[in-house]
């Protein structure tokens, strides 16, 4: 018993040791100006570190994460071709009723895990500094339940540094980011689907998507300027008055509308003649699901349409008015 106890602690402390070790390369990786594949490292990494960290509480907790059948009394592990146990892989660790990760950090994860499926297989370009605020949540995440589940020798958030760089932000750049034109397609429809079905709540959580406003300031003191990032208390009264004012500049989540409810607007609007199959044939026409052109998104198998192709179908009826106007 002593023998299997020791073994047990062992194959535990090997797992913890390798997950600190793979997210402290998926950081460290993510962070060197000299490799262009960091997005696409860092979720690989920061998976097997995730996973490894998991396998650790479960193993010591006494949990089975191998895969098996029950037979009669006794369980079937499930195996690879060449011998080897099957284990739980993230997501399924995370399903588990035994799982000790709240419901943001499990949001992030599950978010993380959807993305490295979507590029696993192709090629993606500039997605570091769009979902860099996801990855840096998953890392304070990281760090804060290794040092809860296992102790705070474990601790990596001295390697967790704000990565220098050679130039500001400017308004040119900031614009280009948001208009995300080079983000491949599913990429950006995965994102979409994603987010729009977390609550307003969880989509702010700090442990779903880090994000910190920066705010250019001048030192009124010698020594006030050595720090690059000065943190301010989210209730503090200065924390309240930027929030207060970025609120204004935030971009609202789009409207979204069901073909039916489309076309029951635009027969309010007077035209009265213009049914669902001819905004079908419209949207046909048009090729208005084309990804790129943004005029809407599929959600849980369902497309839905934003405002800007509301737009387009009554300027579509506006120039055929006689067509769907309704009398004699």
């Amino acid at each position: 018993m002593q023998k299997r106890t020791r073994r047990v602690g062992s194959i535990r402390n090997e797992l913890i040791h390798k997950s600190r070790e793979a997210a402290l390369a998926a950081v460290q990786i993510f962070n060197n100006p000299n490799i262009t594949f960091k997005s696409e490292s860092y979720l690989v990494l920061m998976n097997i570190s995730w996973t490894y960290l998991m396998h650790a509480y479960y193993r010591g907790k006494g949990i089975e994460y191998r895969y098996y059948k029950e037979a009669g009394k006794s369980r079937r592990y499930d195996k690879t071709k060449h011998g080897a146990y099957k284990y739980w892989e993230l997501e399924r660790c995370l399903n588990d009723k035994n799982s000790p990760i709240d419901n943001n950090a499990s949001n992030n994860l599950r978010f993380l895990i959807g993305l490295r499926h979507e590029i696993e297989h192709q090629m993606t370009t500039r997605i570091d500094d769009l979902l860099s605020a996801r990855f840096q949540a998953c890392a304070i995440n990281y760090n804060q339940y290794i040092k809860k589940l296992f102790g705070d020798e474990y601790s990596i958030e001295k390697h967790l540094s704000f990565s220098l760089q050679f130039s500001s932000i400017s308004i040119e750049q900031k614009e280009m980011l948001e208009e995300q034109a080079d983000l491949p397609a599913n990429i950006k429809g995965y994102i979409q689907d994603f987010d729009s079905v977390l609550s307003d709540k969880e989509f702010d959580n700090p442990s779903y998507s880090y994000r910190v406003l920066f705010v250019q300031k001048t030192a009124n003191k010698r020594g006030q300027a050595d720090k690059v990032i000065e943190f301010v208390k989210a209730d503090s009264e200065l924390a309240e008055k930027v929030n207060k004012d970025y609120v204004y500049l935030k971009e609202t989540e789009k409207n979204k509308y069901l073909p039916s409810k489309i076309v029951e607007i635009i027969q309010k609007e007077g035209y009265s003649k213009f049914k669902i199959h001819n905004h079908t044939t419209l949207w046909q026409s048009k090729k208005a699901k084309e990804s790129h052109k943004g005029f809407g998104v599929e959600v849980a198998n369902t497309w839905y349409w934003y405002e800007s192709w509301l737009n387009k179908v009554r300027k579509h009826c506006k120039d055929n008015a006689s067509k769907y106007k309704g009398g004699s």
